[in-house]
């Protein structure tokens, strides 16, 4: 694992525009955090928060965490990563990944088909791309004839790939730079850290809430996990966590169309193993739990429910305590 302590935050903030989010991005550093890591779902696209952050925060490194393989051509993700890795030379991470069916095909239009071929096929692509090789190759899942970016970056980006099972973390640790994971506990972890090796860097959103109310946040987050873990390769992953018996009665409820019976099925513990929450020490202290069980680099999207979002990124700051 990569010795520097990283501590990151997701950008834009839930609470506010992207152009709203400027200020407290600019704090940043300030407060100890090392990265910013943007999202792709249905708000802001994964490549232009970055863009700005390059700007308003000079030192962070700066990483997608992801852009999905199979909503972009292969060479329209290299220019954007290239694009990144101009602006913030030595500082821009492209995370991409097979993403799901939902966002693939019923949001953008396209075809979810081989994921792990997908995956593994772009990231052999961008490498020799952003390397700026000329590249002309027929690959499992697309063909690229004599693609070569304009001006290829001076140093190419790192490349992680999202991770969640045996065969996707072992393709990370042999051919990407990195790994990067989302829900889990800390001792998920080291079964996840098994798969990659100790040298690989493995980075994860933990979602947190700066709150005592643990009732009220057990409610919210309830919401947050349905939408995730009734995804199958969601789904899938908390099975080989062995969560398989404790979360069937949600899967049950959800795929017989009971949506609130489904929230209440997930059960306390579940909601606590995931979910970061309690007051800002308990937060900061269950983070570094994460990386004592081997994450390297948590990235910390805080969620409403609490104190507000700036005193939350303030009150989980490294130089906090």
């Amino acid at each position: 694992m990569a010795a520097e302590a990283r501590w990151g935050m997701t950008i834009p903030f839930y609470d506010r525009t992207l152009s709203e989010s400027r200020e407290l991005v600019a704090e940043l550093p300030a407060l100890g955090y090392t990265d910013a890591w943007s999202a792709e779902v249905s708000g802001t696209d994964g490549f232009t928060p970055l863009a700005l952050a390059a700007e308003w925060a000079p030192s962070l490194r700066l990483g997608s965490a992801i852009v999905p393989v199979s909503t972009r051509g292969p060479g329209l993700l290299a220019m954007s990563a290239a694009t990144l890795a101009d602006l913030a030379p030595e500082r821009f991470v492209l995370g991409i990944g097979a993403s799901s069916p939902a966002i693939v095909e019923r949001w953008n239009a396209g075809e979810f088909v081989k994921p792990y071929a997908r995956t593994r096929d772009t990231l052999r692509f961008l490498r020799r791309a952003l390397a700026g090789e000329k590249v002309s190759e027929r690959y499992e899942t697309f063909e690229v004839q004599g693609f070569k970016l304009e001006r290829a970056p001076a140093t190419p980006p790192r490349i992680v790939l999202a991770a969640l099972r045996p065969r996707m973390l072992r393709l990370a640790a042999a051919e990407a730079d990195g790994a990067i994971t989302n829900w889990l506990s800390p001792a998920d972890v080291r079964k996840v850290r098994a798969e990659t090796g100790p040298d690989t860097e493995l980075i994860a959103r933990l979602f947190v809430c700066v709150s005592e109310d643990a009732e009220q946040v057990r409610e919210l987050a309830r919401r947050l996990l349905a939408g995730y873990l009734t995804v199958p390769v969601y789904a899938a992953f908390h099975d080989w966590l062995g969560r398989a018996e404790v979360l069937r009665p949600l899967h049950e409820a959800w795929a017989a169309g009971d949506r609130k019976a489904a929230l209440k099925a997930i059960p306390d513990e579940v909601v606590d193993d995931l979910v970061v929450h309690g007051d800002a020490a308990t937060c900061r202290a269950r983070i570094r739990e994460y990386v004592a069980n081997g994450l390297t680099t948590p990235v910390l999207a805080p969620v409403p429910g609490g104190v507000s979002i700036t005193q939350a990124v303030r009150d989980l700051a490294p130089s906090a305590g």
